[in-house]
């Protein structure tokens, strides 16, 4: 295929579309423009795993989230940095480990292998860089150190008058606390949506697990060496308990770092003093964001320009986590069914919407894999070929409809432009009911390429190479082979009931077929079939 010299820009430069760009900002809770801090650059943080045990699909879901996000920008010709952490060490991976005779850091790579597999088998790109906490303790101890150097942050005395290792933030000593959430008091939300994520306390963190109270902090002891109440840690003294190999020595005493220190060590080191984007689950916005937007502005850095928070994935109106019992194996999911069908059925709703997970949704999304396989296949055959994965992704976006880049552009409205994905294939369709003539041809490549490319949007295109491995879709499965040859043998039935002028038994067949969804189209070339989009 011979692409026009539009369609064969790469997207080195960033589109004019992208103006058209809007994403909801946490801080403001408002939807807005889009500007870069850096013309034609974007990064962004999001907050990664605590790899204390195996992903449930609540886990997967930020990170499909900001993949989608990413593509997205990306197509629209940004040079997208996303940078996406590992917590290997916090109190529950040493006491998980030490109740299962492992060493902890050997549970924390064990679990990070798992959710990488998971990333990786439900289409996730991976992050331009995916730092673990332990690999940055200088960073951290550097700005535990300017914090006091300031004046934001104070170091616990022992019974001896020495620094015990327990650090706290002195939020006092920070007028803007509470900026990201709007909290009058430091503990009390202030819009509904916020109560429920801070009431479902004690407060859930990124992996569904109980780890702070709503002052952040997790330490029983902690009201006794406290300034103030909504002081939370930034480094926390060791406890008998914890092995040698979890302790470091620092001028402030021997212990580990504080949960929200990591992220503000990390997205500095990789993105700057100021980035684009902060990213992460709704749960984590208060404490852990509100106490990292705190501590990195009192460091005298801009930090996060904009703050996106995904909604989490319930079950019966309960939030997925393990603490409440109703949590989701990822490789439970995926014995069940294909990777595309369970991606489909994460990224199909707004990334800022409640998912309710049930059969339901995961049957919708089974069906509108068939749908979309049985127009591309359909089409393809139509054409006797298939536009390559280079020509599809290399489609710009000026070639997209108007429609799906409206909806993209409005604060990633996924459900809308998979909409605009579905009027497409039902014209295309309709279109090759017609018949067949140049006219029709150039029409249905130029519908199977934007098809291919908006599902790409979503890394959901059916003929990408990584559907078509193992257990990943369904092009090759079983049962789409015993569907082709059912349906085949009912065509090759119902034309024989035509030649013998039995058209009772034709239309009896047919019909049958429509009940199923199976729509049965004559074309010049025999019948076709496919199904109802």
């Amino acid at each position: 295929m011979n692409l026009s010299s539009d369609a064969r820009n790469s997207n080195d430069s960033v589109s004019p579309a992208a103006a058209g760009l809007k994403l909801y900002d946490t801080a403001s809770k408002a939807v807005s423009a889009f500007v870069p801090i850096e013309p034609g650059k974007v990064g962004i943080y999001v907050c990664g795993a605590t790899v204390q045990a195996s992903p449930h699909v609540g886990h997967v879901r930020t990170t499909l989230a900001f993949d989608v996000i990413r593509r997205w920008m990306t197509k629209l010709g940004y040079d997208v940095t996303l940078i996406r952490n590992v917590t290997d060490i916090d109190d529950k991976i040493l006491s998980k480990a030490a109740d299962a005779g492992q060493q902890w850091w050997e549970r924390a790579f064990i679990y990070e292998r798992e959710f990488t597999k998971a990333y990786d088998q439900l289409g996730a790109l991976p992050p331009t860089y995916e730092p673990r906490a332990t690999g940055h303790i200088p960073q951290m101890i550097d700005l535990v150190m300017r914090l006091i150097d300031r004046g934001h942050a104070y170091i616990v005395p022992d019974a001896e008058g020495n620094p015990s290792g327990n650090v706290y933030y002195d939020v006092e000593s920070w007028p803007e606390y509470g900026a990201l959430t709007h909290q009058e008091s430091g503990t009390q939300a202030a819009d509904e949506q916020a109560a429920v994520a801070d009431q479902m306390g004690p407060s859930v963190d990124a992996q569904g697990e109980d780890k702070y109270n709503p002052a952040g902090e997790d330490d029983l002891d902690a009201a006794s060496v406290k300034r103030g109440p909504r002081d939370f840690a930034l480094w926390k003294a060791s406890k008998p308990t914890d092995p040698i190999t979890a302790r470091w020595v620092t001028p402030f005493g021997t212990g580990r770092p504080g949960w929200h220190l990591e992220c503000s060590a990390m997205s500095r080191r990789y993105l700057g003093a100021d980035f684009d984007i902060h990213g992460g689950g709704l749960d984590l916005r208060f404490p852990h964001h509100e106490n990292e937007m705190a501590q990195s502005h009192a460091a005298g850095w801009g930090f996060a320009h904009r703050w996106m928070h995904t909604a989490w994935v319930t079950q019966k109106g309960e939030k997925m986590s393990k603490s409440l019992g109703n949590g989701l194996a990822v490789s439970t999911v995926l014995d069940t069914y294909p990777a595309w069908v369970v991606r489909y059925a994460l990224v199909s709703a707004h990334y800022r919407s409640m998912l309710e997970w049930s059969d339901q949704s995961l049957h919708e999304a089974q069906s509108a894999y068939e749908r979309i396989t049985g127009f591309v296949e359909r089409a393809g055959k139509a054409l006797g070929w298939q536009p390559s994965r280079e020509e599809v992704a290399a489609l710009p976006v000026e070639l997209l409809p108007a429609d799906f880049v409206a909806a993209m552009n409005n604060d990633i409205s996924v459900s809308e432009a998979l909409a605009v994905v579905f009027a497409r294939i039902r014209q295309a369709n309709a279109n090759m009911s017609e018949g067949s003539s140049n006219d029709g041809q150039n029409q249905l490549l130029k519908d199977l390429l934007a098809v291919r490319a908006m599902l790409d949007v979503f890394g959901l295109d059916p003929l990408d190479p990584h559907w078509a491995q193992p257990g990943q879709g369904q092009q090759s499965s079983a049962a789409h082979d015993a569907l082709e040859s059912l349906v085949s043998q009912e065509l090759a039935n119902r034309q024989s009931a035509r030649a013998n002028k039995d058209f009772a038994q034709a239309d009896a067949i047919r019909d049958r077929l429509a009940q199923a969804n199976i729509i049965i189209e004559d074309t010049p070339q025999g019948p076709a079939w496919h199904l109802e989009s």
